[in-house]
């Protein structure tokens, strides 16, 4: 009886493998790669500011909280919008990532001129195609 049963559990086993096999592939293969991925690669040249840059001390980082909050609380931004890189140092700002339109783009700018605090903006958002 154990012999009937450890066989049966084997097979219903390598059925289930099986099967499990095949839905990876067809999920692999209709799988879309991140549509910053490209970007990302782009971003190990040391020319281009990430979110590492960010100064640490106290005004650099009150000044990149103070854009985020007025970025995040505008419901008219998309989710791209809301998640792009700000990054502050000696009261520079550098706005970087994917936006929706041109109008977006314009509208982070202007939050971010806003901030007291803030020297100089370099806008290098891009709009998705």
């Amino acid at each position: 009886m154990k012999t009937i049963i450890v066989l049966l559990f084997s097979t219903l086993l390598v059925v289930a493998c099986s099967k499990n096999r095949s839905d990876n592939k067809q999920v692999s293969q209709t799988a879309v790669e991140p549509d910053n991925s490209g970007r990302n690669v782009r971003d190990r040249d040391d020319q281009n500011k990430t979110t590492g840059d960010q100064s640490e001390n106290e005004a650099d980082r009150t000044i990149t909280q103070n854009i985020r909050r007025a970025v995040t609380a505008d419901g008219s931004l998309s989710t791209n919008a809301k998640n792009v890189k700000i990054i502050t140092n000696n009261g520079t700002v550098t706005l970087r990532g994917p936006v929706k339109s041109e109008k977006e783009k314009a509208e982070i700018e202007a939050k971010a001129k806003q901030v007291a605090g803030v020297k100089s903006v370099d806008n290098q958002l891009e709009v998705a195609s």
